[in-house]
């Protein structure tokens, strides 16, 4: 297709003129990012003039950053927590945003427990699908071709809830699968998935799992690229094909779909998809049924071009698991987003993950930098940081990221920190580093030093009875194990050894453990199935004592050393495992509901 030579971008050569207008805007708007950024800051708080949260602050409708940063106080989640409140228990006026609230987006991170809620409005859908709609003309760029096959895609739906004042709070994900945009989204060539609608709809985790591998199966020589949201995910569903190879294969031999599949919607789509094709089926039982899984993605889906998974932050521990199963396909990071809001793209998306950097959209939100410097002393209420601008970080430094969104949140602390690696045009690059304070994670999950402590606290007291103590104890994310699941390494003070704790005590300690952590590990683990038991290594006496000498011997000061409440260091692993005395699992899953504790 011919593309209007005007319509030429900087990134490169659009694949069609669809491509080429997107890749315009995106010059556009990182050209002009400071103006862009003063724009939108400008929408914002002139819509939400009138909102009860603004007029406390008294703006008296200045719409300009000088005025904004000098009256508009810094917060977090739990500042807020009293107006989100509110809305979820009826109160309809217009406490954050002038504009109704549509339903809440539940946040991976947590509050007390639960899922944070983030409240956002109907137009903020426009919003995140005009950054899909940038994806591909990038991707495009880098991978002709993408128009002549699918995608192979494992999407799914969570558990959502209501409020009580009857709104609907559920991920960003599910919120945006059930939406008309993407149930009646436009045929596009360059974005044709293998899974259908009903099978990405379905609820129940097994059906839609099942029914998204065969059609993967069915159209194995159709499928350009494989993906997931997260990497984890994508090894889920490699796991799943472990278990399930023989019934699909079945499947697939005769034509008739497994009746453990119920959906009437699904089991009426799949008439159309599934044919018995014997010669397919001998296929897939001869690549399965071999111990060998080494490039499993490429045998059966042959012309796969890439893998489309975040594999950055905790998400890069399973790079090696992921390589291993692809040989080595590139790996595609292409958007930076969260529950709060959708941040930017990717613009390189085909180096390596380690480089993956993130060009955030001026347009998406007003985005502030909190300079982080975790030596410098706590900024004091005489003296609040100082948040820099979009276009005026630095290359080479921190920072936490800061949004001001049209849903209403002002100035709200995201809790991610990021690299500045550069700039296109004005606009900075960054690289996700970490999520602030987190210890643990697996999938969507995220543990802290206090929730992580808690759940020792409540395990531990189950051993009071057996007069024995935990006097040290660390913890890793276990990803060899698909799922992947938390070990904690304990070392015990065990003062009566005639009396000392049974293994199925210690095995109610996982799960004592499981119990006291948040809803979206706890939901990972009984809905999602994406985490795994937690597990108990004991370690031998002696061993925190050990670890000590190693940190010491390699530069650390006995006077400041504590016990890291996380390793991942390979030599201080082998060091826990090879003292390792007994092994011990959680017995159940722990309780979850999607309701949220009143």
């Amino acid at each position: 297709m011919a593309v209007d030579s005007n319509l030429s971008s900087p990134l490169g050569p659009p694949a069609c003129e669809k491509d080429a207008k997107a890749l315009q805007f995106i010059e556009e708007m990182t050209k002009n990012a400071d103006a862009v950024q003063e724009r939108v800051l400008a929408e914002i708080l002139s819509r939400n003039a009138e909102t009860e949260y603004l007029r406390r602050f008294e703006l008296d409708g200045a719409s300009d950053r000088n005025t904004f940063k000098s009256k508009i106080p810094i917060v977090t989640y739990e500042d807020l927590q009293p107006e989100i409140q509110r809305i979820a228990n009826g109160d309809r006026s217009t406490i954050l945003s002038a504009h109704p609230v549509s339903e809440f987006l539940t946040s991976s991170g947590t509050s007390a427990g639960e899922r944070k809620l983030m409240p956002t409005i109907h137009e903020e859908l426009d919003r995140r699908q005009l950054l899909y709609s940038l994806l591909m003309p990038v991707m495009n760029l880098y991978v002709p071709g993408l128009d002549k096959g699918r995608g192979l895609y494992f999407l799914f739906v969570k558990a959502e809830s209501k409020t009580p004042g009857g709104l609907l709070a559920r991920p960003v994900l599910t919120s945006y699968y059930k939406s008309e945009h993407f149930k009646t989204r436009p045929y596009d060539p360059f974005n044709v998935y293998t899974s259908p609608n009903e099978a990405i709809l379905c609820a129940d985790s097994f059906q839609s799992m099942y029914t998204q591998m065969l059609c993967g199966l069915i159209m194995r020589e159709e499928v350009l690229r494989v993906g997931a949201v997260f990497a984890s995910g994508l090894l889920r569903a490699i796991r799943f094909l472990q278990l399930n190879w023989k019934q699909l294969a079945d499947d697939i031999s005769t034509g008739n779909l497994n009746p453990k599949v119920t959906d009437p919607s699904i089991r009426e789509c799949m008439t159309k998809i599934l044919k018995s094709n014997p010669e397919l089926a001998d296929f897939i039982t001869k690549e399965c049924s071999g111990e060998n899984w080494d490039g499993i993605i490429t045998r059966i889906w042959p012309n796969t071009k890439y893998l489309d998974v975040i594999v950055t932050g905790a998400m890069a521990q399973y790079i090696p698991t992921l390589d291993y199963y692809s040989r080595g396909l590139p790996m595609a990071c292409t958007m930076y987003a969260s529950s709060e809001c959708y941040f930017g793209l990717n613009l390189r998306p085909m180096c390596k993950p380690s480089e993956v950097s993130y060009t955030i959209m001026p347009n998406m939100a007003y985005f502030e930098f909190l300079p982080h410097d975790p030596t410098a002393p706590l900024p004091s209420r005489d003296s609040p940081p100082r948040l820099v601008d979009l276009a005026d970080v630095e290359a080479g430094k921190e920072y936490e990221l800061v949004i001001t969104t049209y849903a209403g949140l002002c100035r709200y602390r995201v809790g991610d920190i990021l690299l500045v690696t550069g700039f296109h045009n004005s606009a900075p690059l960054f690289r996700f580093v970490r999520r602030k304070n987190v210890l643990l994670s697996i999938d969507s999950d995220k543990t802290d030093e206090a929730e992580l402590q808690k759940g020792v606290d409540n395990a531990t007291l189950l051993l009071k009875e057996f007069n024995t103590s935990v006097i040290e104890y660390t913890s890793y994310a276990d990803t060899t194990t698909i799922p992947g699941h938390y070990v904690i390494f304990w070392e015990l003070l065990v003062k009566d050894p005639s009396n000392s704790p049974t293994d199925e005590v210690l095995n109610k300690c996982c799960l004592a453990m499981e119990e006291s952590m948040n809803s979206v590990y706890r939901q990972g683990r009984v809905a999602d199935n994406s985490i795994g038991p937690l597990e108990i290594r004991v370690v031998r006496n002696g061993t925190f004592e050990e670890l000590m000498d190693y940190a010491i011997s390699r530069g650390a000061s006995i006077n400041q050393y504590k016990a890291p409440r996380c390793v991942s260091f390979s030599p201080i692993l082998e060091l826990l495992d090879a003292r390792v005395v007994s092994k011990h699992f959680s017995p159940a899953a722990p309780h979850w509901t999607p309701e949220r504790r009143r």
